[in-house]
């Protein structure tokens, strides 16, 4: 068996922890669903963002480059695809019943976890950084242990940060006070959803 790029991973690894602690979008998602279902919405949110990073890690560590040059409409489509989801998701938590927030029967670990999913899928910035950072880590001549290493690697990295931060909040005083200013979370989160889907838009 060929044995694992060490020096790729190493490499790899900081480059994802380095992406995964930056604020953005899907921290302010995983704050949202720990803060209105608490643990358990947090937890599944979080897993849903590491998978759906983890599928882009493994398309840009087998293909996504190629993608890039061969077709790029494709990947214009999906910028599109995102820019309308972060959009209609800014919208939908401008719009929130914040007196409602906190019943017993809002969000579910279902939800959390499609949102977190869709939220790195639907990103195309991570794509973006995926390929611009990678292209430059990849070794041509990697065999298919380091690749898919790679690509697990990512995953891990970026489901453990957002574990941690659900984790972390759960049952501190941070949380009720993340609570009491629902409002102005949801609208900020809002903002910046927004403000994320322009400056894609506007590089097309």
């Amino acid at each position: 068996m060929d044995p694992v790029a060490w020096d790729v991973l190493l490499a790899a690894a900081t480059v994802f922890t380095l992406g995964a602690i930056s604020p953005g979008p899907s921290l302010m998602v995983v704050l949202r669903n720990t803060m209105i279902g608490g643990r358990r919405q947090g937890v599944m949110c979080a897993l849903g963002h590491g998978l759906g990073f983890g599928v882009y890690a493994g398309l840009a560590v087998f293909g996504l480059i190629v993608l890039l040059e061969e077709a790029p409409n494709v990947f214009t489509g999906l910028q599109l695809v995102g820019c309308g989801l972060l959009a209609w998701y800014g919208w939908s938590m401008w719009n929130a019943n914040h007196d409602a927030l906190f019943s017993e029967d809002t969000g579910s670990g279902a939800q959390g976890f499609a949102e977190g999913f869709a939220i790195a899928f639907f990103n195309p910035k991570i794509a973006l950084f995926l390929v611009a950072v990678l292209a430059q880590v990849l070794q041509p001549d990697m065999n298919l242990l380091s690749k898919t290493a790679v690509g697990l690697l990512g995953m891990t990295i970026d489901a453990l940060w957002y574990l941690l931060v659900a984790l972390v909040l759960t049952g501190t005083p941070w949380l009720d006070r993340l609570k009491d200013r629902a409002a102005f979370i949801h609208r900020l989160t809002a903002v910046v959803l927004w403000g994320f889907a322009a400056s894609v838009l506007f590089n097309l």
